[in-house]
C-alpha cells in the first residue's frame, strides 16, 4: 500500500509533474494564507450511472476505456506490459476507483477547507487489480471475448500501486461506494456501448 507519506520519488516525467503541482500548490498556500486538499488520485475508471458521462477520446491511457474500445473493436487487440512482473499473474496491480466516489471526495473536502484544514489525500479503494484480472473481468462484463497479447513492460511502470485511502475515510469522513472492479467496468461499458 501507498501512504501519502510514503517517501515522493517519481520514476518517470509523469509522477514528476504531479509532484511538482503539489509543491506549487503547497508553496503558494504558504505565500498566500490559502487551505487546500490535494487528491493522489488512482486509476480513475467507470461512468455515470444516470447521466450520460464518460471517459473517451484520443489518446486515453487509462486501462478501463482501452478495453472496453477492444470490447467494441475500435482496436485490434490488449497490448499487455509485460507479464514478468512479480505479482501473482505476473502482471502489473494497480488500484481502480470509480469517477463518482472522486466527485464525493471534492465535496467531501469542502467542510475541512473551511475549517482551515490542509491535507494530502489518496483516493483509491485500497485494493489492487492486475491487467489480467482487469481484462477478464471486462470479459464478464460485456460477454466478449476480448482479445489481448503480451509486449514488452513499459519503462518506469512499477510492479504493483495500491492506495492507502484510511486518511482521507478519518479526516474527511469519504469512503468509496464503488469496491466492485466489476461495477466500475460495468457503469464504463453501459456508457461506451450507448455512444
Amino acid at each position: 500500500l501507498v501512504y501519502e507519506d510514503y517517501p515522493t520519488n517519481p520514476i518517470n516525467p509523469y509522477g514528476w509533474s504531479k509532484l511538482m503541482a503539489e509543491r506549487v500548490i503547497i508553496d503558494a498556500a504558504k505565500a498566500f494564507g490559502l487551505n487546500y486538499s490535494i487528491f493522489r488520485y488512482f486509476n480513475v475508471g467507470g461512468a455515470h450511472e444516470k447521466y450520460h458521462i464518460g471517459q473517451k477520446g484520443e489518446g486515453v491511457t487509462a486501462l478501463i476505456p482501452i478495453i472496453l474500445q477492444t470490447a467494441k473493436g475500435e482496436r485490434e487487440r490488449l497490448s499487455i506490459y509485460g507479464d514478468d512482473y512479480s505479482t501473482p499473474d505476473g502482471t502489473g496491480i494497480r488500484d481502480y476507483i470509480h469517477v463518482v466516489d472522486l466527485v464525493k471526495a471534492h465535496i467531501a473536502a469542502l467542510p475541512s477547507l473551511e475549517k482551515n484544514t490542509s491535507g494530502i489525500y489518496n483516493l483509491g479503494n485500497g485494493t489492487g487489480f492486475s491487467v489480467l484480472e482487469m481484462l477478464n473481468a471486462a470479459k464478464q462484463v460485456t460477454g466478449i471475448d476480448i482479445k489481448s497479447e503480451i509486449i514488452e513492460r513499459r519503462a518506469g511502470d512499477p510492479a504493483s500501486v495500491v492506495a492507502a485511502s484510511e486518511k482521507a475515510r478519518e479526516v474527511l469522513g469519504w469512503k468509496p461506494e464503488y469496491i466492485d472492479v466489476s461495477k466500475i467496468i460495468e457503469t464504463a461499458w453501459n456508457w461506451y456501448k450507448s455512444l
